[in-house]
């Protein structure tokens, strides 16, 4: 009798377990047929000047923009104000670039980058400092 309790224990154990991590997988009955929008969220590397480097005013700048599928997607600000950039396919990745604004002088600033795609959770942000002398 005692063994006939302690395998249903360990049956009904077994196939909670199966559930809680199917469910958690998205798997099980629920069917769905769809394929879910999965994607990389948009990420920047390689900022030049390095960050906290000491600049010239109207100095140009560059990084590299991964998982972003068009240029349009990228924009970049410095201190609240838009900056015009270019940009170059290099594979599946953008090298940015662009010029710090006129009128920027001895002070720090943040290149502000946001790249903003059709699903939101791919959206990315990023940046780094450069201190901008005379």
């Amino acid at each position: 009798m005692q063994k006939i309790a302690l395998g249903l224990v360990a049956l009904l154990f077994a196939a909670n377990s199966y559930a809680i991590d199917h469910s958690m997988h998205g798997g099980g009955a629920s069917g769905g047929g769809g394929a879910s929008a999965s994607c990389e969220k948009a990420r920047f590397e390689k900022f030049v000047p390095e960050n906290l480097a000491t600049v010239s005013p109207e100095s140009e700048f560059s990084f590299y923009a991964f998982n972003v599928q068009k240029p349009e997607q990228i924009e970049v600000n410095i201190k609240s104000q838009p900056v015009a950039i270019t940009t170059e396919a290099r594979g599946d990745l953008f090298r940015v670039v662009g010029k710090l604004p006129a009128g920027l002088t001895n002070t720090v600033a943040r290149i502000n980058i946001k790249a903003t795609t059709k699903a939101e959770k791919c959206n990315g942000e990023g940046g780094w400092l450069l201190t901008i002398g005379e």
